[in-house]
């Protein structure tokens, strides 16, 4: 049952939309304070939050059910930001960019023989975004796969791997790279098509184990960055594994079927700067703004962005000492493409003014862990450590949880979210930021930690058209989420207790910074920034191009 103040939240949400009603602070009511930070931090509340994803909600069932770029509810939630943003006093800018818009409409996968089996849409399988438009019907091959541990894979990477038996057949691919090789999903599907196949299955890597590493064994998301003209999906570990023994062992026949739209579209990066602070010395604060095609993205990446425009709204009032900027990312669900764009059309100068940047990418997950970019890499997995001064980042938010007395998890570097394009080579900017957990499913060890449902998704609506203020309704568990709803207090498939800690953890570091980037070091010269991001870039490729 909804509850009355979750009705007077929409409906207050709801006249704000039409009207342009929110009480936000006026250039006149700003103001310094002997303690920023803390009376930052108490101003940023979690209804404040919570009326932006309200809003954002909204604007969704508006346009099509969802916010995604290149279609109007993203154009519609720009306008609410850059609305907001400019009445409180920021300078607002629209940078506007050109990307490939892919969406799939339909899908279905099937085995054929030896075991005729069809496969679930988002349970066994995943369409490739960008996959090609049609139907593969035919015999299944490996490629160059290894499922000896600790199955070191550059499977797919090469256009030698493929020989004449591949023509005409399904390419079954296994996830990974060697070493500083370049070697995307998006490589491994090209080289299939340009060897003759008609079809590709990326499977999951299977390194490490499945309890410490189950983001290498499970079903996963990812993209191939631009359109293909063969029909691609991802699998599970343990899927590949079982096609491969059978196509080994005998005629493997499958059939991929994907009803897909791949054209260029326009979209924008919304971008809003403070009125006070040394132009010099920039904050920069970010979250993609867009979600998936399907899904009004309430969590991913509604949160981060309705996080960090409270953030903006109550910051609006402060003097600071630094410039700080805030960007709404756009087409971050098609490969980091808005704030890629940012980043490669800002001027050498411009770059160097920013001190660093703070990302927030799905900060309320329902089954959340607190996670927070490991930016000394002290969990010393996957990527390496951040750019110089990532560290510092890192310690400014593990202080925070520390305070609250909350558990961390480091969150890897992988460069899967927008601060990929800040990292990376050439650029070396630090950053640092939040993320509470996406497709990968929570551990005992996590429930000892934070509570919650161990064995589901942290958020197990992930890129799904349940991640909305009703999930229910919209196709999510629902004893999975009667079960959580037991556990934490959820608001749609946000849990509220993750979101407003991780909010006033977010204001609490773009004061710090706003105010004092004294702890972050001088910028590492430009070769040594590419050398240390060019390893950061190759641990990426290893990982494929994954979407957020």
């Amino acid at each position: 049952m909804v509850s009355r103040s979750f009705r007077r939240l929409c409906g207050a949400a709801a006249a704000a939309v039409l009207l342009g009603a929110f009480t936000i602070a006026t250039p006149a009511q700003a103001h310094s304070s002997n303690n920023p930070v803390k009376k930052l931090t108490k101003e940023v509340t979690l209804p404040g939050v919570l009326r932006h994803l309200v809003a954002f909600q909204g604007i969704a069932a508006l346009n099509g059910g969802n916010r995604a770029s290149g279609l109007p509810g993203y154009d519609r939630s720009a306008d609410y930001v850059a609305a907001l943003a400019k009445k409180a006093g920021y300078k607002v800018t629209r940078q506007p960019f050109s990307f490939t818009y892919c969406e799939d409409t339909g899908s279905s996968f099937r085995q054929l023989s030896p075991t005729p089996t069809t496969y679930v849409d988002q349970t066994d399988y995943d369409v490739l975004d960008c996959s090609g438009d049609g139907t593969a019907t035919g015999q299944a091959v490996p490629v160059d796969v290894n499922l000896t541990p600790p199955r070191a894979s550059s499977s797919g990477c090469e256009a030698s791997d493929f020989g004449p038996d591949v023509v005409g057949k399904i390419a079954i691919m296994q996830r990974g790279a060697p070493p500083g090789v370049t070697c995307t999903f998006g490589v491994k599907v090209q080289n299939a098509q340009a060897a003759g196949a008609i079809g590709a299955i990326i499977f999951n890597q299977g390194n490490g184990t499945p309890e410490a590493n189950p983001d290498r064994y499970g079903l996963f998301a990812g993209t191939l960055g631009g359109p293909v003209s063969i029909p691609a999906v991802s699998v599970s570990y343990d899927l590949g594994a079982a096609l491969v023994a059978a196509a080994q062992a005998g005629t493997l026949n499958l059939e991929i079927s994907v009803d897909a739209i791949s054209e260029t579209r326009n979209t924008s990066n919304v971008i809003a700067e403070s009125r006070w602070g040394d132009p010099n010395e920039v904050v920069m604060v970010g979250s993609h703004l867009d979600s998936e095609p399907d899904t009004a993205g309430i969590n991913d990446n509604g949160t981060g962005s309705a996080g960090i425009l409270e953030v903006a709204l109550q910051m609006a009032k402060f003097k600071t000492k630094n410039k700080v900027r805030f960007a709404w990312w756009g087409a971050e669900e098609s490969n980091l493409v808005g704030s890629t764009f940012y980043v490669a059309n800002l001027p050498q100068a411009e770059r160097d003014k920013i001190a660093l940047y703070l990302n927030f990418d799905m900060i309320g997950s329902p089954n959340y862990t607190f996670g927070v970019y490991d930016g000394d890499d002290s969990a010393a997995e996957g990527s390496p450590a951040g750019p110089p001064g990532s560290a510092q980042i890192e310690d400014v938010f593990e202080a925070f949880f520390a305070s609250r007395g909350e558990a961390t998890d480091a969150s890897d570097f992988t460069g899967r979210s927008d601060y990929g394009p800040f990292i990376a080579a050439g650029v070396g900017i630090p950053a640092g930021g939040l993320f509470t957990g996406a497709e990968v499913q929570k551990t005992a060890a996590d429930v000892a930690l934070w509570g919650g449902v161990a064995g589901a998704q942290y958020d197990p609506c992930y890129h799904a058209p349940c991640d909305s203020l009703t999930p229910e309704r919209d196709g999510a568990d629902a004893a999975l989420y009667r079960q959580l709803r037991r556990e934490y207090r959820l608001f749609g498939n946000v849990n509220t207790f993750a979101l407003e800690t991780n909010a006033d953890a977010v204001a609490t570091a773009v004061a710090t910074f706003a105010y004092d980037t004294s702890t972050i070091p001088p910028r590492t010269p430009p070769a040594a920034a590419a050398a240390r991001t060019a390893a950061v870039g190759a641990a990426q490729d290893s990982e494929g191009a994954w979407l957020g």
